[in-house]
């Protein structure tokens, strides 16, 4: 069997959008009239995640429609199936339990339903709170094939490559049961870094446990702060990538399962070359703020230039993803600003090509100083006054974002969010975080990688030590610990969930790790207020980490 592996990019919500999206694909493919099946991502119709619009019973019933619709549609190429992933009723039309479903239509009928059977809640997934689990797999005959149809999570109950417990069923083991041709697998799974690794290396053990070729749709796009990065895969019997699709860009392609166990990976093309961390990290990142961007409607950014390496990075980034022509940056030097770091923003505006304005607060922030000194009589001067000049940057950059209906990107990394080094209602305002899951060291790497082939961000952004400027030779390192250290116990804490004793055991100094970890708690609250962050990593701050807010716990 020819079988098309659609992989694309829904948008979560537009379902008229989605199905004229796979009806153009369906058109191509019909044309060509060779293949026989095509499979798209699950949820396709919906998007992914569709989370509460699936509370809303006309949304349910606009989906019921663009499923009869595509069944309709099908009428126009007999002989092509059409394995679509879209939410279905558990039972009768006023039921409100659902079911996550991979749909098999053709010629103007649903031939076969398949249901997500393990539905996760964990990190970023909360799919018990909208689905039912399915009642059971079966195996489909289907031109000449036993298709053995699973969702996703399904494929992925193996805690050696997830690190999570088994769930105490297995639909791949269940559905091999039933001796099947070919696995075929609907995925909407989001990227953190090395994803795309365990993904080839879980589909790979299922095929050669099981002896069978195995194919996997994965979605690509951005969706709010997930990232999905394709990388769909057809696999051999023996383990091995037949074909590997491209990360973070759509793509058809089109295999033959009679192939699938004799074709090297070289003669069909085989994965995708292996990209180092920094570049899937660009790619994530740029594909992430041309979505948002995109499925927001918003056509222009805006960014807070100071000169330093973070905002630096995030400019970058945003003329990639949006054309030089749309990205605005916005110089704004108090009285603490050193000229060099004017310098720098002006220079790195240059070397993008962008419009880059300067707007002094200096006058701004007496006036500040001004109203406030009656009430601030007989206190030294400490992060307070420090502060209100991000918070007057805050205040010109959102009236900015309203004039011109830009959006306003805000540019803290992962390191700053976590332990508050970061202003509220200041440098926190805006309405995306493109690097806020980006711990401080990879900040730097990945602004020296884009920097590979010629210099964007200038060379004295990257070696001077980094410093807010809102007092006189600030220097970041005054508060917080070195970022080589600050980022390792971050990422035991965050990402691996290491407590401040278990951390101190492994070799860390105690004062440092004590501090680090009060912080985290303590910020808790600056975070939720923090706009959307683009996940990168296993744990990010977001909907995958609901850490409590007024609470008193160990740290």
């Amino acid at each position: 069997m020819k079988i098309a592996l659609a992989q694309l990019n829904p948008t979560v919500g537009d379902l008229n959008g989605n199905l004229a999206m796979l009806t153009a694909v369906i058109d191509e493919q019909a044309a060509d009239g060779q293949t026989e099946l095509l499979v798209c991502s699950e949820l396709f119709l919906t998007g992914y995640p569709p989370r509460d619009l699936l509370e809303r019973e006309a949304f349910i019933r606009e989906a019921e429609a663009a499923l009869a619709e595509l069944a309709d549609y099908s009428r126009r190429c007999p002989g092509l199936g059409i394995l679509v992933g879209t939410v279905t009723r558990a039972h009768e039309q006023a039921d409100r339990r659902l079911y996550n479903t991979a749909v098999l239509v053709e010629n103007g009928a649903i031939l076969f339903r398949q249901h997500k059977t393990l539905l996760p809640v964990y990190d970023v997934f909360d799919e018990r709170r909208y689905f039912e689990p399915a009642p059971g797999v079966q195996v489909f005959p289907y031109k000449g094939e036993r298709l053995g149809i699973s969702i996703c999570e399904d494929a992925w109950n193996d805690p050696e490559i997830t690190g999570y417990p088994a769930y105490p069923v297995d639909p791949v083991a269940q559905l091999a049961a039933g001796q099947p041709t070919l696995m075929i697998n609907l995925s909407a799974s989001p990227f953190h870094l090395g994803k795309e690794v365990l993904r080839r290396q879980l589909i790979g053990r299922h095929a050669s446990h099981y002896r069978l070729p195995f194919i996997l749709v994965n979605q690509v796009g951005g969706n709010d702060e997930l990232i999905f990065d394709g990388h769909s895969l057809a696999i051999s019997p023996e383990g091995t990538p037949v074909r590997e699709l491209a990360g973070f860009s759509t793509e058809v392609y089109t295999c033959d399962t009679n192939r699938l166990g004799v074709e090297s990976a070289a003669a069909a093309g085989g994965s995708q070359p292996a990209a180092d961390a920094s570049e899937q990290v660009r790619r994530a990142l740029v594909l992430g703020l041309r979505d948002y961007c995109r499925k927001c409607g918003f056509r222009q950014v805006l960014v807070g230039l100071s000169g330093g390496i973070d905002s630096a990075l995030v400019c970058c980034l945003a003329v990639e993803a949006m054309g030089r022509d749309n990205v605005w940056g916005i110089g704004m030097p108090s009285p603490f600003s050193s000229r060099g770091s004017i310098d720098d923003a002006r220079q790195l505006a240059a070397n993008l090509g962008i419009r880059f304005d300067l707007l002094p607060i200096g006058s701004l922030y007496r006036e500040f100083l001004q109203v406030l000194e009656p009430l601030f009589a007989g206190r030294p001067a400490d992060v307070a006054e420090e502060n209100i000049q991000a918070r007057i940057r805050g205040v010109l950059l959102m009236a900015l974002s309203n004039k011109f209906g830009h959006l306003l990107l805000t540019t803290g990394n992962k390191s700053e969010l976590a332990v508050g080094y970061c202003t509220l209602y200041g440098d926190m305002c805006g309405g995306l975080g493109v690097i806020s899951d980006l711990p401080k060291t990879m900040v730097y790497r990945l602004a020296n990688h884009l920097n590979r082939d010629r210099e964007l961000i200038p060379r004295a952004i990257i070696t001077k030590a980094p410093s807010a400027e809102l007092r006189p030779d600030q220097k970041d390192q005054d508060t917080l610990p070195p970022y080589e250290i600050l980022d390792q116990v971050l990422q035991l804490i965050i990402d691996e969930g290491k407590s401040a004793a278990e951390i101190i055991a492994a070799g860390f100094e105690a004062d440092t790790v004590n501090w680090i970890a009060r912080a985290v708690k303590n910020n808790e609250y600056k975070r939720r207020q923090a706009a959307p962050g683009l996940k990168i990593t296993s744990k990010a701050f977001g909907s995958g980490r609901r850490m409590p807010i007024a609470a008193r716990y160990r740290v």
